[in-house]
């Protein structure tokens, strides 16, 4: 047994160092979703007035039940849940099969397409020839527009490019003598071996499918299509105008107002953050294993 190496004064004061700063780190990445989370439960007046810091006081449920209660909020649940899954699913699947196809030499003007396809990271039409063609392509006011445009992300298939060059070509070669066809190498060999480059793809197709909001700012106008984020980002920016409007006529005149008048504007943006937030991380824990070797080895050629 190889014997432990006894640890200087100098390692020890490095160790402490450098574990003070890491958790340091931690706490200030940390503590803005425990501020939220804190204030979301206490009360809504110490809240308001700045009162929570580090402890809840107060602790209620109500801004999460009233919340979750407003009108059209489950619709818009479902809408953001499809859009993130199948947009996921689409994304991962077309960077997949781009970025392994980017990587055969036989494959027809291959550099050309290649170069095509990345030159779209540096530049682009602009908003209003983008919404033109989303309109003349029957796409606005439909769930697809949320999916197909952001099918093909040259980010995401430079990272699977890089993966695939990093794997042996004699594997590919070995199934090709076999009788082995492009897709049968695609589909059996190299979809099992880019499992963690195509786990860090997934978390940021998720990500993004699931935060974005602007999409349905321009493109929807039908409120049955409107997606979860756009929903309570449109309760954020009324929440001051919509309280100031109960205290001043102490009526409840619509199910927002009704809402507002048993919260503050800051426990209403406070509760909606923490709503918006809080699924998504549950996608790291589950792709956390594949994301730190997906991105290293997708870095490094060779």
């Amino acid at each position: 047994m190889k014997k432990r190496k006894k640890m200087t004064s100098s390692d020890v004061a490095f160790n402490i160092f450098n574990y003070a700063v890491f958790l340091i780190i931690t706490l200030i990445c940390v503590y803005p979703f425990y501020y939220m989370i804190i204030n979301t439960v206490s009360s809504n007046d110490l809240s308001a007035n700045g009162a929570i810091n580090f402890l809840p006081k107060g602790i209620h449920l109500d801004n999460y039940k009233q919340v979750l209660s407003l009108q059209g909020l489950p619709t818009a649940a479902l809408i953001s849940l499809f859009r993130t899954v199948l947009g996921m699913a689409a994304t991962v699947l077309a960077s997949a099969f781009l970025g392994f196809m980017f990587t055969q030499e036989k494959m027809w003007h291959r550099k050309f397409w290649y170069r095509f396809f990345i030159i779209t990271m540096y530049f682009n039409a602009g908003l209003i020839p983008m919404f033109v063609t989303m309109k003349t392509l029957h796409l606005t006011n439909t769930f697809w527009v949320y999916v197909i445009p952001a099918i093909v992300q040259p980010f995401n298939i430079i990272l699977v490019k890089t993966y695939i060059e990093s794997m042996p070509k004699s594997l590919q070669e070995a199934a090709e003598i076999d009788g082995a066809g492009v897709l049968t190498v695609f589909w059996k060999i190299v979809l099992p071996l880019a499992k963690p480059i195509l786990a860090t793809v997934a978390i940021f197709a998720a990500v993004g499918q699931w935060n974005s909001f602007q999409d349905t700012l321009i493109y929807i106008t039908d409120q049955k299509l409107y997606s979860l984020q756009y929903l309570l980002y449109t309760y954020i920016n009324q929440a001051s105008s919509l309280a100031a409007m109960v205290r001043s006529s102490g009526t409840a005149a619509i199910s927002a107002a009704s809402l507002a008048t048993q919260q503050t504007p800051t426990s209403i943006r406070m509760t909606v953050s923490v709503i918006v937030v809080l699924p998504i991380l549950f996608v790291y824990p589950i792709f956390q294993r594949f994301f730190v070797k997906g991105i290293m080895i997708g870095s490094v050629k060779g």
